[in-house]
């Protein structure tokens, strides 16, 4: 079996490759919401491989509410063991420090415990609302700085749906759009001002993404203050943003009771 270890060093090459338009890339919207993606990110039979391992989207955990609809996978050891040297690949120190370098943010961790992370997929009708990420890991100890996406579905178009969708100017404005193409690794900072969703996908097909996190012992912006995952409406769904705003603000209250969290089986890997 390929080992973590490989795929970590082909991913190290090949952000090496582009790693000064990468760069540019987030310092050009560095004072909104960082982030750059690269295409063809390993080889294209290894990224086929990838994505005839996801499990089945029955043998995965919904998750379906108001805020959003999707589903995701996070306890490894259930599914491939080639997923799971997949994940903890972005997890490498050598990948973590080049990342780091590249988004000029010092002492980056990476999350063995893939809290929020793991796999994430996404069938017909589902879909992510504007949202901002909890600040921190379930713990309180670490803010949450970056999101390591890596999608994987072979032709995926942006006719598709279950595109990223970054709000730099606010959920009132218009988002700038980032396809999720096969074979394309999204950096994207998170912080109290990084506001973005998935667009909900229109066809029927199941759009697969592994996902990490990187925390820090700091925040990316000065005034950021601890927050939940908070969601919004977008701008034509009036009713919904005020059923969101009422539904984060009790799941706020919760949190500043219980500092870490109420939930037994929270989102991560329990090894």
């Amino acid at each position: 079996m390929i080992r973590r270890t490989e795929i970590a060093t082909l991913i190290l090459e090949r952000l090496q490759t582009d790693k000064s338009q990468l760069q540019s890339s987030y310092a050009a919207n560095k004072d909104t919401i960082g982030y750059f993606f690269i295409d063809d990110l390993l080889p294209k039979k290894w990224v086929q491989k990838v994505h005839e391992n996801f499990p089945d989207i029955s043998s995965t955990k919904a998750r379906k509410n108001i805020r959003e609809f999707k589903h995701v996978a996070y306890q490894m050891n259930q599914y491939s063991p080639f997923l799971e040297e997949v994940i903890y690949a972005f997890q490498d120190e050598r990948v973590v420090q080049l990342i780091s370098e590249i988004c000029g943010i010092q002492q980056l961790l990476p999350d063995e415990n893939l809290y929020a992370g793991g796999l994430s997929l996404m069938a017909k009708n589902n879909y992510l609302n504007p949202h901002l990420d909890n600040s921190h890991d379930k713990d309180r100890n670490r803010w949450r700085v970056l999101n390591v996406l890596y999608y994987v579905t072979p032709n995926w178009t942006l006719e598709n749906g279950g595109n990223l969708e970054v709000w730099p100017n606010g959920i009132k404005q218009n988002p700038i759009t980032i396809e999720s193409k096969c074979n394309r690794l999204v950096i994207m900072a998170t912080h109290q001002q990084s506001w973005h969703s998935v667009s909900k996908v229109l066809v029927d097909d199941v759009r697969c993404c592994v996902s990490n996190y990187y925390f820090s012992k700091q925040p990316l912006l000065e005034n950021d203050q601890f927050h939940i995952t908070t969601f919004r409406g977008r701008p034509s769904q009036l009713v919904r943003d005020v059923l969101l705003q009422f539904d984060n603000s009790m799941r706020g209250l919760v949190r500043k009771i219980f500092k870490k969290g109420i939930r037994e089986n929270p989102h991560q890997y329990k090894k």
